[in-house]
């Protein structure tokens, strides 16, 4: 947060925004009580602020380095992204900032909406969210550039968006289903990355779409 950000009018805001969602009674560990809390300040803040439509997070992306530094090996589409991921000064040179923006961010939305943790999403984060209501919305970056952002996910932060009218029914199938919500920008940036066009690449074509001998 930049503490020298101009402070707006609240009663001129028209979204509020999730920065910590934090569980401090120990006795309540693995209570799925997010979803509770999440409406209920949602209900406080639409009373006091009745402008206020829209319900965000700005959340961490804990396990996209982890899997990525894991999955580059098998891939050998990724190596160029090695290299110059390796480059000191990459986040300070616009070239190869853009370049490597252009390969990583299809890659987190491949792995937020792709990588599995039995049924559901690898990242702890996506799967509270998720299970609570909200959709995936939108990956930022550069977003957290600390030595911790950068550790957990090369400095992505990810939108989960909650439209109270909409949060059950995203709940309910997930829990039933797993199905993710998610923007259509997020989709499309899963199926612009070198995995997906890969399997895309690998896929059989349908009897019906095969071309008949000549």
């Amino acid at each position: 947060l930049q503490l020298d950000t101009p402070v707006l009018n609240p009663r001129r805001a028209n979204c509020a925004i999730f920065y910590s969602i934090t569980n401090c009674q120990e006795g309540l560990r693995g209570v799925p009580l997010g979803s509770f809390l999440i409406k209920k300040v949602a209900e406080d803040i639409g009373r006091e602020l009745p402008h206020i439509r829209t319900y965000a997070t700005i959340s961490p992306v804990t396990g996209f380095r982890e899997w990525l530094e894991e999955t580059i090996p098998k891939h050998a589409a990724l190596a160029g992204l090695v290299r110059q991921l390796a480059e000191a000064e990459w986040l300070r040179s616009k070239e190869l900032g853009e370049a490597i923006h252009k390969e990583l961010l299809p890659l987190c939305g491949y792995y937020l909406l792709n990588a599995r943790y039995g049924r559901q999403p690898a990242d702890p984060v996506a799967r509270f969210h998720l299970r609570n209501g909200a959709r995936l919305e939108r990956i930022n970056w550069p977003a957290d550039t600390s030595a911790a952002g950068m550790e957990r996910s090369f400095g992505l932060m990810v939108n989960y968006v909650y439209r109270l009218s909409d949060v059950e029914r995203n709940h309910e199938l997930y829990m039933k289903e797993f199905k993710i919500a998610a923007s259509r920008e997020i989709e499309h940036l899963a199926k612009q990355s070198l995995l997906a066009r890969q399997a895309a690449a690998l896929k059989p074509i349908p009897p019906s779409r095969q071309l008949a001998p000549g």
